[in-house]
């Protein structure tokens, strides 16, 4: 049983997906990195973007936290519908539509989406059939997405060797939770910033 931690729809059982070879995320590994990105200040009004959603589970539980709009980007049928009928849960308990489901792929959706859309929070977590190669290709997509002082967090499994970012990203942590890795990544400080 998935349930949403905490905020305002806390409490709330989740609909899952069942096989299928998803690996949903732990409560204890849910808890810990939301623990952490409160820490960072970066939930409260802001805009999610959960790729490779499944049944959006992170994202929904970035709403009930306090942000402000969440993207679930999730290609396969099913998973897209449990992920809406989790959306529903979520928007009907703040009273407003917080959470919209993309049936899409995650390139076709990064293609697709309006230029001038930027996250604060991006959380990635990709079947373990999508190499690293995949995973970076989905990074070089995003970089004109970012907010100003925006966070990336890619979910992998613990086993999985640390991918070599792209030149603009910078890792400042990364944690490991049993057979699961987080890494955390932000956009990096220029080495020398324009001159105003």
């Amino acid at each position: 049983m998935t349930r949403i931690i905490a905020g305002a729809a806390g409490g709330s059982t989740l609909a899952s997906v069942e096989g299928n070879g998803t690996r949903p995320t732990t409560d204890r590994v849910k808890e810990a990195l939301f623990s952490r990105l409160e820490s960072y200040n970066v939930l409260h009004g802001a805009h999610v973007l959960d790729l490779y959603a499944g049944s959006g589970s992170l994202g929904v539980e970035s709403a009930s936290r306090g942000a402000a709009t969440v993207d679930l980007v999730e290609s396969a049928d099913r998973a897209a519908a449990v992920a809406q009928r989790n959306a529903d849960l979520v928007n009907r308990v703040l009273g407003w539509t917080a959470v919209r489901v993309h049936r899409a792929k995650v390139e076709t959706y990064l293609e697709r989406v309006a230029p001038e859309l930027q996250w604060d929070l991006v959380l990635m977590d990709p079947p373990y059939t999508v190499g690293a190669d995949g995973v970076i290709a989905v990074l070089v997509a995003l970089e004109s997405r970012l907010a100003e002082g925006a966070v990336v967090v890619v979910e992998r499994s613990a086993r999985s060797p640390e991918p070599a970012w792209p030149a603009w990203l910078e890792r400042f942590s990364d944690k490991k939770y049993g057979e699961t890795r987080l890494w955390f990544l932000e956009p990096a400080v220029e080495a020398n910033p324009p001159i105003p």
